[in-house]
Order: C-alpha cells, then structure tokens, then sequence
C-alpha cells in the first residue's frame, strides 16, 4: 500500500508541477504577447513631421507629443543637441525612427508606452575579428549624386544616410550580407557586399511609387492622398522630346483625358492641348496664371514636373479653370547637394510627315484633255502634244516640280542647353541657359530662334524664414520673307497645288528673272527677302518671381508671400517690296517685263504687356495622433496691361526702311486691361492614411462683368477612401493588391470667357466708327454702342468625378478609373421672342440662358518591373470624352425639317452632315434610266462613275433635305484618346518608344483635296491615277476604264460629285502616331573618373517618325484640320545629341 501511495503522490506531484509551469508559461506568453501587440500598435501609427536641421533632443520631443509616448535615453548617448532632418507624411512611427536612429548607430525597444533608446549593438564577431569599414555612392539613372539614401546591412540596423555627394561608409562586422537602398521616389534596391569595401548603387525612379510629392492647386500632396482626378509628369518623361520649340509635344500620350493638337506645324507654333475635350485649360507656371504660348515657350529642360487637375481640383483656380489646368513647376537646386555643371546639346533634321503628292506634266495633260472632254465633249489638246510631254525632252514641254522646289529637305534644327545646380545647407540653386534654332522645311530663310534663361535661387535665411527669387526670361525671333498679299507661310503651300508642273519659276531657267506665270503671288521664285521683302517678329519676355516664406511658432503655421511682375514686348518689322516678272522670247534670246507688283508696303507693330501678381498665403498643418488637418487661404489679385500701336505707310522705294508721316496711311493704337480678384479657402482632413477629405472655395471678381454680377463663388469638395488600408483587408496580401483607393469629387467652376468686351456693361458711343466729308474736310463719327451688356455673368460647371486607384504586385502595376461629367449652365444665347423696333440699329444682348455636358471614361495603366537586369516601364492610358448640348433657349423652327436640321438639343455636338453615297453610276445607260434627279438638271452634266446620293425623302430630288449626320466633327480635338509608352534599360543602354493616338473625328475632304484643278492649279495624283476615265482621253468613244474617284472637270467645284459634301469624300480618322523613339547609351563610371566627367550620355531620337492611320492614301497628316488640306503639316525629326554632367 505504502508503494502505490509514493507513486501516487509522485505522479500527482509530477502533474502539479507541470501544470504550474504550463500555467506560467501560458501567463508569460500571453503578457509577452500582449506587450509586443501593444509595441506594434505603437510604432503602426502614422504621423507626419517635417524638421529640418533640428536638434534631435527637439525631434524626439515633437514624436513624444504626436504619439503620446516617452523616450527615456541618456543625453550623452544621442548627443541631443546634434542636427538632423526628417521628413514624414503619414509614415509609421516605427518606419521614422529606423530612418532617424540607424545612421546614429541607435536602437530602441518599446516597453509599455516608453521607448528606450541605446547604442546599437552589432553582431558578436569572431575572437579577433576587427569591423570592417564599408561605403559607396548612390546615384540616379543619370548619375546624379541621391544626399539621403537610407543603406543598411539587411536584418540588422546597422547602416547610414548618404551625405550631399551620394556617399555613405560605416562599419560592418565583415564583407559579407546584403546592402539595402531605400529613397522616397525611387524604387529600393539590394546588392550583395561579396567580399567588396566599395559598394555603388545606381537607384530607378518609381513612377508608382504613394510616397511621390504631387504639386497642385497652391501646395503639394502625396499621391497616396490625392482625391482628385490629378496625373502629372517629370522631367523624365519629357527629356526623350525633341520636337523644336512646343512643350506640349511631350504631354501627347502620357496622361489619360489629356489630347494633343498641333494645327500648325511651323518652327514657333503653338501646339494646344485639351483636358477630356472640354476647352482651352488655364496654365499656372510656378503659381503665375499664363496662357498657352507662354506654356509651350518655356524650354523643356528647365521642366521639373507638369501636374494636370481634370476634375473638380482645378475650382481652387476660380474663374478661369473651368476646362481643367496644367500646373508647371520649374527646377530647382536641393540643399546641400554638389555643384554639378549639366550640358544638353543634340542636333536634328526634320522633314514633313507627309504633304499631298501632284501631278507632273503629262499627266496633268491628260487629265486635262480628260476633263474637257467630260466638260465640252472637246479638247484643244493633241496626240502629239501628250507625246511630247510624256517625252518631256524638247524645251517648252519639260515637267516642273514645285514641291522640289520649294520645299527643303532635312532642314537642320540645334538645341543646346546648359544649367548649374546645387545647394549648401542654406542656399539652393537652379540656373540654365537655353537656346534653339529651328529652319523650317520651306529654306533657310524661314527660322524660329528662341533663347531661355531660367534662374530659380532659394536662401534659408533662418530656421524659420526663407526667401526665393526666380527669373523666367526669353527672347525669340521669327523671321522670314514677306510674300505681298498673303501669309508668308500659306503662300508656299499653296503654291505648290495652285501652280502647274507646265509652268516654270523662272523665265528660260534663269534664276535671275522670276518666270510670269499670271498668279505671281504663288511663284515661289519671288518669294523670297531679296526680291519680294521681309517680316520679322522679337519678342523679349520677363517673368520674375519673389517669394517669402515663414514658418511661425505655432508648430505647422506657416505664411507665404508672392510678388511677380511679368514683362512682354514684341516688335514687328515687315516691308514688302516692288518687283519684277518676265517672260523670255526666244526668237531674240531677251527677258521682257511682263508683270510685277507695283504695291509696296512697310508696316511695324510694337506691343508691350504688363502683368503684376501678388499672392499671399497662410497655411497650417497639424497631426493630432492619427489625424491629420490642413488648411490653405490665399488672396490673390492680377492685373494685366496690353499696349499696342500699329504703322502702316506706302514707302517711296525697297530701299527704305524708315517709316515717314508723309508715307503713313494707318495708324492704330490699342490699350487693353484686365483685372480679376481672388479669395481662396481650402480644408483637408486625414485619418490614419484610411479616409481623406477636401473642401474648398474661390472668391472671384472680374473685371469683365458689370459690378451687380462682378463676383462668384466656386466651391468644391473631394474625398477618398483606402481600402486597402483597412484591417478587414489585411486577408489580401501586400504583394498581390498593394492599393485600392476609391475617390469621388464635385465642383463649381467659373469662366469670365464668354465673348463680351471688358466695358459693355457700359452705355455710350462707338468712337471712330465711320467717316464722312462735311464742306470737303473729314469728320470722324460715332455709333451708338447699343443696349448695355449687364445681365451676363460666368459660365458655370459643375462637374463630378468618381475614381478607383489600384496597385498589384507591390504597386508594380498599377493605374487609374475614372467617369466624369461636366455640365455647363450660363452659356451664351439670344432670346428670339423678345424683339425691338428695327429703327434702333441694334438688337438686344445674349444672356445666360443655355447649357451643354461633356462625360467620358479615362483609364491607366502602369508596369514597373526588373527582369534581372533589365529594368522595364510599360504603360498605356485611353479616354473617351464627348459634348453634348443640353438646352437651348426657345428656338423658333419654320418646320419639322428646320427642327430636324437645325436644333442642337440632347444632341452630341460636333457632329458632320452631309450627303449619304449609296454608289457610283456604272454606265451612261444606267445615268439615262435613274430616277431621282441628282445635279438639279435631270442628271444631264452626271457621267459614269459620279456618285449616287441617297434620296431620303424620297422626292425624286436631291437637295438640303437629303443630308443627315454622316460623321464626326471636323478640325475638333479626338473623341478617343489613347497612349502607350516602353522604356528599358540594361547595362548603360537605355530605350524608350512613345505612341499616341486617337480616334473620332474626321477629315473632310474639300477644295484641293476633291476638286480637281481647283483655281486651275495642279491636281492630285490619287484623283487622277485612281479615277473613272476613258481608254483613249481624246475619243468620245472609248471604253470607260472603272477607278474609285469620279470622272475629271476642270476647276468646276460647284458639279454634283465634288460640290456636295458627302460621306464619299469624309474619312474617320483613326490613327496611331509614333511620338518619340530614342535610344541612348551612358559611358560607364570607371572610364569618366579619369577626365573629372560625372556623367555622359549619348543617345539617338526620332520624334513623329511614323504613323499607322487610314489617311496615307490622301498623302494627308492624320493630325490635319483644314479641309483643303494645305496646313502646314508636322514635321517628323531625327536627332543625335548627348549629356554631360560634371
């Protein structure tokens, strides 16, 4: 009994035991737990604080009241009064403190709400093992030096920050592990040490990366907290454009709902771009309101970032905002980086896309005979006429090609740039110089010339107050030969359908005397400055910008002031001359003087603009724990100032310039102001980085209206949720849905554009509106200005935006969604059923009485990748957007067709009407048989192959009341926009291929495009090569030879198959354009360090080099607006250039 008592009482002791020390265990597990929850709570919250150059004792201290926790260290550990600097935006604690205690040699462990500081201790080493001192640069992908890369020896904190030159060092316990390189901005990276003290990094720049600093309206966000429909651009994104002078060239197919239009293709034209088809956008460059050419006149280089706000952001801007605004922010030096000496140079050849091909002689020939044939049924032309001209050997019958001669191929363009930049812990600095010669393909005596000058220079003149000075000046010349009676530039085009491969530019081949061909305006012969005269335009522009900025006390206030004073003067020169055309006789071997102009002219405009801004700013922003409030009020006022007087005289002769009282016949002088006023108000509102909130408002004035409607108000308000930061989330990993935001924003926008002058609301008197002799003296008279213009005010939008952000894969991939609409109120209508007394001489005003929308969908997506070494961008975005009228004020219709025809309501505008061609005649007997009368005349003048219209009503006649809507709008801005963007890079080799396209729109073509011999000029190759005609063009009777254009007239515009517009002669246009392609190799380091070169990169560009479209048959751009065709196309380019730092 006694043994089975011990060994009961030993197994029972035996199980108390060991429940006690399960029960401990469970204990200390759970408050160990506990413990390492609570830490976790504490270094997850996210708090945003910005110190620079603080003591880091002060830091602590502002940590201490954001989180509520107490550092306990000793002072002479962390040498509290030592400086450092911290930036955070909704960043964890825990995040904040690694990057602030590692360089320090520091670490830290949280016990309750306390977090106790002391000296890092390192990996025990082998007995005699000494710490080895590792270090290295940290550089760009251009090679520039990255001050403030975190690099630490991965799983441990041992590590430090770059200084201003990119290099780091400390110690590691041996030449063994893994570096890891982590800048906001750039993407992170990891690099095994492999027995090396020496490691470099060169870090990829993260165009998806949260953590990116977006400028908008009067500030910056990070992106991760955007609640609008913003997207912008970087440098990078534009440096791969090399396209002459026009910024806006680097905007086509980077940001969804953003459309590019270049009408006009000269060097020195502005290309415009359109924000989701709404209209022309306000531009701000560095908080200045410009407008579109000062925007595409700034030089490339000096381009830090382009921000777009296509939704209710941009109500922030007020009165002039309504169709969205770019905001431009020019580069600037960072504190305490090096000096660094930049050089940009390439230089390019460029050639027109494409431009309509003609015919030579012959065929011009037989198409004549062709014509008059189908005309009269007769031809003054022969069999051995065509023989000769086909032969063109014989003098009298030799082809001319005027586009050889008047256009210039691979006209030469250089651009060159250099800057400096760098920074001290006090002062930063940006300066750069510019400059650009661009020849435009018509020779060398057509140029555009434009030099830059940026210089943005910022002083920290205490911890608490820094000043800014900034300069933004140009000077660009356009000059050229003045063409008498016509654009200079027009003129060549022109000249090239309008004149005849029969006729030659000069008599007898003769360079010396200019051929009279009857319409010398358009011989290319003399136009140029030696015979027919110049024209010449400078412009000297200054943009200057103080600003001063203090921070208060009172920890996130901080008020900033702007003065900016913005000067532009222009003076034009043009004088174009008398001269001279002959016509050779070769009987006596003399050139007679058969024509000329006789009607010289000298003129000069000298223009001046004066634009002041004042700014004044108080901003606060305050983190209270997991919540984060800013707020924004601004008082703007502008005012701008527009001189101008015109000269226009009759010289006596070529040879004088000068501008005499005696000679003047006009004199013009002009003085125009304007005036706006503004208030803004704005609030944000932050919650643990998971719930965001925008509200704001604009107080605007314009100068514009009559004082009763002077002022607006145009509110706003956003919001945005992050899904992913939510904790019923977390079942998603990181690594396969890294973001998904959902954000919606509504606003009220203003627009003063609404085609009134500055003062009608006033009553008076027109001055100078008429003149009449009283007793043989004249008398300047005067008009009555009509009824006051004081009940028009703004347009009004409101527009609503509803957006998904989205991240996979660690934000690898990653992009937008967006469905909008804007609908406009107050647009500009007459009041039919209210008349006055015609005995007035006038009629009553519009008012704001109709109303239109524009709505759409936009998307983008965006991959960032590396493939071992190989890093790899792919990105693509599209937009639709499209208007439509709403409303319109009591329109008066005479019948159910004028409804049908003319009304606008609920209907998309920008839409074509015209004929519907349901075929073209076969036959003269098929003609004879048909029953509906097609040319008004019983369908005498129709011939086979002209083309069958559609009789809609069916009335056996075809006229007005046959057209329907057959097409898009022509010269309009794409329904459809789309872009799709590569960039690679391997091993010093970098590519990039940009394309853009759109789709929606139409080109119809008109005069030269459809009429042949249109002012009996030239003709298309296409029309004649591909046209009905027949076998012998000289016998009534041949057979006709079937083609896809109608039979040949002879300039008669006004015949069925080509007077009508129709659907025949409408293209849809689609089109994929190759923007940019380039290819560039960077030398590696080791082979520049031995001449004290930083950098250096050389590269090949193409720009506009080809495009996939459905107008190359036509010989027409897919980007042409004028329907005859003539515009003068965009140029595509090829360059080679390179880079140099040092």
């Amino acid at each position: 009994m006694k043994k089975r008592l011990r060994i009961r009482d030993l197994i029972f002791h035996v199980t108390r035991t060991c429940a006690s020390q399960l029960l401990v265990a469970v204990l200390f597990t759970t408050l160990t737990f506990a413990g390492s929850s609570k830490a976790q709570e504490i270094l997850q919250q996210k708090i945003s604080l910005e110190a620079k150059q603080q003591p880091i004792g002060k830091v602590l201290s502002q940590i201490e009241k954001l989180v509520d926790v107490k550092f306990l260290y000793s002072s002479s550990l962390i040498q509290s009064d030592r400086k450092v600097d911290v930036v955070a935006e909704n960043e964890a604690l825990g995040n904040i403190l690694n990057g602030l205690l590692s360089p320090l040699q520091l670490q830290y462990h949280v016990s309750g709400r306390q977090i106790v500081l002391n000296r890092l201790r390192t990996p025990a080493a082998d007995p005699g093992m000494q710490p080895v001192k590792i270090s290295g640069k940290v550089t760009d992908d251009k090679g520039q030096p990255l001050p403030g890369v975190s690099v630490k020896l991965k799983g441990t904190s041992t590590g430090a920050t770059t200084d201003a030159t990119g290099t780091y060092a400390f110690n590691v316990p041996a030449l063994s592990g893994i570096l890891l390189f982590t800048y906001v901005g750039f993407a992170p990276k990891e690099i095994e040490i492999n027995g090396k003290d020496n490691v470099n990094a060169t870090l990829e720049a993260s165009s998806t990366s949260l953590s990116d600093v977006v400028i908008v309206g009067y500030g910056a966000q990070k992106k991760e907290s955007l609640t609008g429909a913003i997207a912008s651009v970087t440098s990078k994104d534009l440096n791969g454009v090399h396209a002459g002078a026009t910024v806006s060239a680097g905007l086509a197919g980077k940001i969804a709902g953003v459309s590019f239009r270049f009408s006009d293709g000269r060097p020195g034209a502005s290309a415009s771009i359109q924000i989701r088809n709404m209209g022309n956008p306000l531009y701000v460059i560095d908080g200045i309101q410009q407008d579109e050419g000062q925007f595409n006149n700034i030089a490339p280089a000096d381009i830090e970032s382009i921000t777009v706000l296509k939704d209710a952001s941009a109500a922030i801007y007020g009165l002039r905002a309504a169709n969205g605004v770019v905001v431009v922010t020019t580069k600037r030096g960072k504190l305490g980086s090096r000096n660094t000496i930049n050089v940009n140079v390439y230089r390019g050849w460029q050639n027109w896309t494409r431009f309509p091909k003609t015919t030579n002689a012959y065929q011009w020939m037989v198409g004549k005979a062709d014509a008059d044939m189908n005309q009269y049924g007769k031809t003054s032309i022969t069999q051995a006429e065509l023989d000769k001209w086909k032969q063109g050997t014989e003098t009298g019958y030799k082809s001319f090609d005027w586009y050889k001669f008047i256009v210039k191929g691979n006209s030469p363009l250089t651009q060159m740039n250099l800057n400096f930049t760098g920074g001290s812990e006090r002062i930063n600095y940006y300066v750069s110089a510019t400059h650009l010669k661009q020849y435009s393909v018509l020779g060398r005596e057509f140029t555009f010339e434009r030099t830059n000058v940026q210089s943005n220079i910022e002083a920290r003149v205490s911890d608490r107050f820094k000043i800014g000075a900034q300069i933004n000046g140009r000077v660009e010349t356009r000059d050229q030969p003045g063409v008498p009676g016509g654009d200079d530039y027009w003129a060549a085009r022109f000249a090239i359908l309008r004149n005849r491969p029969t006729e030659r530019a000069y008599a007898n081949d003769n360079p010396e005397y200019p051929n009279d061909i009857g319409h010398n305006t358009e011989n290319w012969a003399v136009q140029n400055k030696k015979l027919s005269g110049y024209w010449r335009s400078d412009w000297r522009v200054l943009q200057s910008n103080l600003t001063a900025e203090y921070q208060f006390p009172l920890e996130g206030l901080t008020a900033k002031g702007l003065f900016s004073y913005y000067y532009a003067n222009e003076i034009m020169n043009g004088h174009e001359y008398t001269y001279k055309v002959y016509t050779y006789n070769p009987t006596d071997s003399t050139y007679n003087v058969t024509g000329g102009s006789s009607n010289p002219y000298r003129e000069r405009r000298n223009r001046t603009i004066l634009s002041p801004t004042i700014q004044v700013q108080l901003n606060y922003n305050k983190v209270f724990g997991q919540h984060t409030v800013g707020a924004t009020l601004v008082a703007e006022r502008i005012k701008r100032r527009d001189l101008s007087n015109y000269v226009h005289s009759v010289p006596t002769t070529n040879q004088l310039p000068l501008i005499y009282f005696s000679t003047m016949d006009t004199y013009n002088d002009g003085d125009g102001t304007e005036a706006r006023l503004g208030y803004i108000g704005r609030l944000n509102y932050n919650y643990a980085g998971k719930y965001y909130l925008e509200v704001s408002a604009r107080r605007d004035a314009s100068w514009k209206f009559s004082p009763d409607k002077r002022w607006g108000t145009f509110p706003a308000i956003s919001g945005g949720w992050r899904v992913s930061e939510e904790k019923f989330f977390s079942f998603v990993s990181k690594k396969v849905l890294s973001e998904l935001k959902l954000r919606a924003s509504y606003g009220k926008l203003g627009d003063d554009d609404v085609g009134i002058g500055p003062y009608d609301y006033l009553s008076g008197y027109n001055y100078n509106a008429s003149t009449v002799i009283l007793d043989g003296n004249a008398v300047i008279g005067s008009s009555n200005k009509g009824v006051p213009i004081r009940n028009i005010s703004w347009f009004v939008s409101r527009t609503l935006d509803i957006g998904l952000d989205y991240g996979f894969l660690d934000s690898k991939i990653s992009g937008a969604i967006d469905v909008f609409n804007r609908r406009r109120t107050g647009l500009l209508g007459a009041k039919y059923d209210i008349l006055v007394p015609s005995e007035l001489g006038y009629s009553l005003p519009s008012e704001n009485v109709n109303s239109d929308q524009v709505a759409g969908i936009e998307g983008s997506i965006a991959w960032s990748t590396k493939i071992q070494k190989v890093n790899l961008n792919i990105g693509g975005n599209v937009s639709y957007a499209r208007i439509k009228s709403l409303h319109t004020y009591k329109p008066v219709y005479n019948n159910s067709w004028d409804h049908y025809r003319n009304s606008v309501e609920e209907r998309f505008s920008n839409t074509f009407w015209g004929y519907e061609v349901q075929g073209q005649f076969q036959s003269q007997e098929q003609i004879n048989k048909y029953p509906v009368n097609i040319d008004g005349t019983g369908n005498k003048t129709l011939l086979p192959g002209d083309l069958i219209y559609k009789d809609l009503n069916h009335d056996g006649l075809i006229n007005d009341m046959d057209m329907r809507p057959i097409g898009y709008g022509t010269g309009k801005n794409p329904i459809v926009n789309f872009g799709l963007n590569f960039a690679a890079s391997w091993n010093g080799f970098d590519a990039r291929i940009d394309f853009s396209g759109g789709g929606g729109y139409s080109f119809n073509r008109n005069w030269e495009m459809r009429n042949p011999y249109q002012n009996g000029g030239n003709l298309l190759l296409d029309l004649y090569e591909d046209r009905w005609h027949r076998e012998n063009p000289l016998d009534l009777n041949s057979r006709w030879i079937p083609g896809k254009y109608p039979a040949l007239r002879f300039n008669n515009g006004d015949h069925s198959s080509f007077g009508k517009n129709s659907d025949f002669w409408l293209v849809n246009v689609k089109y994929l354009r190759a923007r940019t392609i380039e290819l560039g190799y960077t030398i590696p380091k080791e082979l520049l360090s031995r001449v004290k070169i930083e950098r250096a990169r050389f590269y090949v560009n193409a720009y506009n080099l080809f495009s996939i479209d459905n107008m190359k048959g036509i010989g027409i751009d897919a980007e042409i607006v004028d329907d005859n065709g003539l515009t003068y196309p965009q140029s595509k380019f090829v360059n080679i250039g390179f880079e140099l730092s040092l």
